[in-house]
């Protein structure tokens, strides 16, 4: 026959050699050298130090769970503070560039009524536009023949040139300087 260690095995699982958990071991106790007031003692004490133990580690066991509990609680809300500030910025980001786009169509639009406006300008200097806005506007008409006086005048030219007084100073020696100073005075 066959060993159970080499039979089929279902599962996809290696076999585990030690179980996940160990039983604790209990000590042998000799009933002939115990008394019946050591044995309510022991009975007593070993009642009471399971309890405690086992108290003890449902007080550490909650204590583990609350301090797990909290941990998760404060990932989850690090986690939403994370993503509630992308989630803004990403909105500030929209809202500055759509506040851009509107700007550069506005700027848009300014600039060809700068156009347009450049082009009645140049429109409106030619001689031709301003002989009719006077004509409509002010009542303005052109000079006939009897309206025109006619003035001669000779081909002399009337503009004066331009004169220039030149200053030639002499170089004097000192001794002419200081002769005319001294007649100066007397």
């Amino acid at each position: 026959m066959r060993s159970r260690q080499y039979a089929y095995q279902y599962d996809t699982n290696p076999r585990k050699i030690k179980p996940e958990y160990s039983e604790p071991r209990r000590k042998p106790t000799n009933k002939k050298n115990v008394s019946k007031n050591n044995s309510k003692r022991n009975t007593k004490k070993k009642s009471s130090k399971p309890n405690a133990r086992v108290q003890n580690q449902i007080k550490q066991n909650k204590k583990l769970q609350s301090k797990a509990r909290v941990s998760v609680v404060m990932k989850c809300i690090i986690m939403f503070a994370i993503l509630f500030f992308i989630i803004f910025r990403n909105s500030q980001i929209s809202q500055s560039f759509s506040k851009i786009q509107m700007l550069k169509n506005n700027m848009a639009t300014i600039q060809k009524e700068n156009d347009q406006l450049e082009i009645n300008i140049q429109n409106s200097i030619n001689a031709s536009t301003i002989e009719q806005a006077a004509r409509e506007l002010l009542g303005m008409q052109k000079l006939n023949n009897k309206q025109m006086v006619q003035i001669s005048l000779p081909k002399k030219d009337y503009v004066e040139p331009r004169t220039e007084e030149v200053i030639i100073e002499e170089k004097e020696n000192l001794i002419s300087t200081l002769l005319e100073k001294i007649m100066n005075i007397f």
